[in-house]
């Protein structure tokens, strides 16, 4: 026998051994050790399971190791392309039409850091501005007194005697409280009576050849007044309240209406509705005549703003736009509507012949005005101000830093203001305080960006005044120019309030008659001009220059009106 046969045997006589042992086990244990093997397998495929859990784990890992490495990139790409935009927004530009600054004034971004000659000039503009604020004069509130109530209005006196008055009191004197007291306002009828005359000796032959002798040519009538609207009844002051009451007080018709009903006359809604569609047609050539006198001018700010107008095809209100352009020296302005389009063509076409300044927010569509040659385009500082008075939660000491400078250049208008400066006084003193201060703070701009918080409100407030700063900046080379554009902001605050009042206009042509109706009273306000006269009085004039094309319409407008009621109230 061999040792390989010898091996085999000892190998299976080890096994009988352990089986018979085996046996004996399974048969002690009373069936234990099936109970621990169906464990031990149950263990083994846990075990299995977590393993393969594991196995996509390290995949989820690997993956998002990746993904933070393309994060990185991605990172570094926009980092390289915020750098070009830097390059592309700060190099000099080639705007030809701008005016020549003498002193060579640029914003050199030859280098980020400060230079200490910019540092020393700047904080002396801004200890010069502060010191100014420190000492000048607290303004003393006037304690309210009560104002005498004017002397125009009629009295009604009513005489209270005091009990008990007989044959042995004297009156020494009296005492005299006013109060004002209301009535609604009166409606009343105009009546033309126009006589009819005819000769005596020609009388009875007048009678047989025509009864009534309205066709016979020895019969004399006066002619009818002109009237705005010939084939109605209402009149020009009637007119002009309802006009008013809608675009001046804001009140929809139906309540006017109301108030009428209320004082014994029943008007109807579509009746009202035909007057207000044909007075707007009686102005409008007055509209557009005031559209070239503002649009004339060399510098005007425009904004625009929403109104809300039916679409009858999707049968509900829908958001449309006004546009209002302002003519600041002239202190005139006008709304524009296009089928309540806000898209870039619109201001296009509006100013499309335009020379002159004209200064706007920051919306994408004036853009196109950056480069057209014989047009400046001007900043608002009021609206990058509420960006960073936005960012204040966010990071509070960079906003703070920020609002700071911004309040120092308002801080020079003041002292223009205060110290009433002529245009070109008010732009020297621009030049020596608010230049230094803009230049530092561009470059504090650019330096701080990357400290704050991508897509932040602080890196959104940085971002828009980063982008416009050229513009915010050209305010300084004209005294007449504003440092923001307010002023047109508070001629679009009576829309926002009317859509309040009569919530929608009910169709284009309803909402162009709106902004007809908002130019002139606009303007009535400019010029102090009571709306109510103005209007009444234009109502009723109207026609005449409607039938005279040789009479210039703006003779109407408010502000000469104004000035020619002044020299005939008060002549030479």
């Amino acid at each position: 026998m061999t040792d390989k046969d010898q091996f085999i045997d000892v190998l299976l006589l080890e096994r009988d051994e352990l089986y018979q042992e085996l046996s004996k086990l399974r048969q002690s244990s009373g069936g234990a050790l099936e109970h621990y093997e169906s464990i031990i397998s149950e263990k083994d495929n846990k075990i299995k399971q977590l393993n393969g859990a594991v196995n996509k784990l390290d995949n989820k890992i690997k993956d998002l190791g990746d993904k933070v490495i393309n994060f990185e990139d991605r990172i570094k790409q926009l980092t390289d392309q915020l750098a070009w935009y830097r390059r592309k927004f700060w190099k000099a530009g080639s705007e030809k039409f701008i005016p020549q600054d003498p002193a060579q004034r640029q914003l050199d971004f030859g280098g980020l850091d400060t230079l200490p000659e910019e540092e020393e000039v700047a904080k002396e503009a801004a200890k010069e501005i502060i010191t100014y604020e420190r000492k000048k004069p607290e303004k003393i509130k006037k304690q309210p007194v009560r104002m005498p109530l004017p002397e125009h209005l009629r009295r009604q006196e009513e005489i209270i005697e005091p009990e008990g008055i007989d044959s042995n009191w004297t009156r020494i004197g009296e005492e005299v409280t006013e109060i004002l007291e209301h009535k609604p306002g009166e409606l009343y009828v105009r009546r033309i009576i126009r006589p009819k005359y005819a000769l005596k000796n020609e009388f009875q032959r007048l009678l047989e050849t025509n009864e009534d002798g309205s066709g016979s040519k020895v019969v004399k009538i006066a002619q009818m007044p002109l009237l705005p609207l010939p084939r109605s009844n209402v009149g020009p002051s009637l007119l002009a309240e309802l006009l008013m009451g809608k675009y001046f007080f804001h009140m929809p018709f139906h309540r006017q209406i109301s108030l009428f009903k209320l004082a014994g006359v029943s008007l109807s809604a579509s009746t009202v509705n035909d007057w207000f569609g044909s007075g707007s047609d009686l102005l409008r050539a007055l509209y557009f005549r005031l559209r070239e006198i503002v649009l004339e001018s060399d510098y005007i700010q425009v904004d625009e703003s929403t109104v809300p107008v039916i679409n009858s095809e999707k049968q509900r209100a829908v958001k449309a736009y006004l546009w209002v352009v302002r003519s600041v020296i002239d202190k005139l302005m006008f709304f524009h509507y296009d089928k309540g389009s806000r898209a870039q063509k619109v201001v296009i076409e509006l100013l499309h012949n335009y020379k002159g300044a004209v200064q706007t927010d920051g919306y994408v569509a004036y853009s196109i005005y950056e480069n057209k040659k014989g047009v400046l385009l001007l900043g608002c500082w009021a609206h990058a101000r509420r960006k960073f008075t936005e960012a204040l939660k966010e990071d509070k000491s960079g906003a703070e830093y920020a609002l700071e400078q911004i309040s120092l250049i308002y801080g020079v208008e003041t002292m223009a203001d205060d110290q009433n400066l002529s245009y070109e006084q008010r732009a020297e003193l621009r030049n020596r305080l608010a230049y230094p201060i803009l230049c530092a703070f561009e470059k504090w701009i650019v330096g701080y960006v990357p400290k704050v918080l991508i897509k932040g409100r602080m890196y959104k407030a940085l971002t828009y005044t980063y982008s416009l700063f050229q513009r915010l900046t050209r305010y300084h080379l004209d005294g007449r120019y504003r440092i923001d554009n307010n002023l047109i902001e508070n001629d679009i605050r009576p829309l926002a309030v009317g859509r309040k009042g009569y919530l929608f206009c009910g169709n284009h042509d309803a909402a162009e008659n709106a902004a007809i109706m908002y130019s002139l009273f606009g303007c009535c306000k400019s010029a102090g001009v009571n709306p109510r006269e103005w209007l009444t009085d234009v109502l009723t004039k109207i026609p005449e220059y409607n039938q005279d094309y040789s009479r210039d319409l703006a003779e109407l407008l408010p502000h000469n009106w104004s000035a020619s009621k002044t020299i005939q109230d008060f002549p030479a």
